[in-house]
């Protein structure tokens, strides 16, 4: 029997090499365009940060990617906060409330559509998905009618009863999505032991839909928040104005846009609405995650 030597191969340098400059070169495509989006996102918000330290003579004398002169003028700060603390606390006023009546409801009827069993369920969940196409412009002006008629046009009751209605049928259509991910069986159990119906409502199904309460709920707020056309046909008196049609309206003396303090107040509000999504950014995505994977 002959030993036969084994020669040992050489190391591959030139191959190992031409695969990692292919994988380096495969990737630039990927950090281009996350490059470009995060331009795209990042970009608007350090020229807000920008025109919000900038003077009002900088705005009219400087060109318009001119730096501010000076870095610490946070005068425009105080004003913008002078002129829109009233704004912010009725958008809170009005988007509160409804958000929270809002969830209440939709997570009620979203456990009647796909716990219960009961005839007509599947017609009644139709319903609910026909007042999501409905456009929303063509329900203000009867709106308004009807407010003004049962003397509610001079409150912010029109606005927390429309942002309610309007909210509703996206939120029972995604409550049911989330409860039909839910097993029938734990319910089931449930009222074997002779728990009622609202008993597995409260201490069952709301313990069980935590994630998906605080996704739909941050869904809604951004929707509500962010509202300016039923906010602009029901508040006729400037007390009763929300956010963003204060932004709309600020304005100096002799109506001239202060464009400092006109900055920095959509600064105050973009920078709120960020700093709540990036606190409950988790909790999104483990809401998206539950309503996306049949369990």
């Amino acid at each position: 029997m002959t030993n036969t030597a084994i020669a040992s191969p050489r190391p591959l340098k030139p191959a190992r090499r031409r695969r990692s400059v292919r994988s380096v070169l495969g990737k630039i495509p990927g950090w281009i365009v996350v490059a470009v989006l995060l331009i795209v996102f990042v970009y608007p918000l350090v020229w807000l940060v920008l025109g919000s330290l900038k003077t009002q003579d900088e705005f009219l004398n400087n060109p318009t990617w001119a730096l501010p002169e000076n870095w610490f003028n946070f005068s425009n700060y105080s004003i913008a906060w002078e002129s829109t603390a009233h704004y912010l606390l009725n958008s809170v006023i009005a988007v509160f409330p409804s958000l929270a009546i809002c969830l209440l409801i939709g997570t009620a009827a979203g456990f009647a559509l796909e716990i219960m069993v009961f005839k007509g369920r599947n017609t009644l969940l139709l319903v609910f998905l026909v007042g999501i196409m409905i456009p929303g412009q063509m329900i203000l002006l009867p709106l308004f009618s009807v407010y003004f008629n049962l003397g509610l046009s001079s409150t912010l009751w029109p606005l927390i009863i429309t942002y309610t209605a309007t909210a509703l049928p996206l939120t029972v259509f995604m409550m049911a999505t989330y409860f039909r991910n839910i097993p029938r069986e734990i319910f089931e159990a449930s009222t074997i032991d002779g728990a009622s119906t609202l008993k597995s409502f409260f201490f069952i199904a709301l313990p069980m839909m935590r994630n998906a309460i605080f996704t739909i709920a941050l869904v809604q707020f951004f929707f509500l928040w962010n509202d300016l056309l039923i906010a602009l046909t029901f508040t006729t008196d400037d007390s009763l104005r929300t956010v963003q049609v204060g932004l709309l309206n600020f304005t100096g003396q002799f109506g001239v846009v202060d464009y400092g303090p006109t900055f920095a107040a959509i600064c105050i509000n973009v920078f709120i609405i960020l700093a709540l999504y990036l606190v409950l950014n988790q909790r999104v995505m483990r809401g998206l995650a539950a309503g996306a994977v049949k369990g």
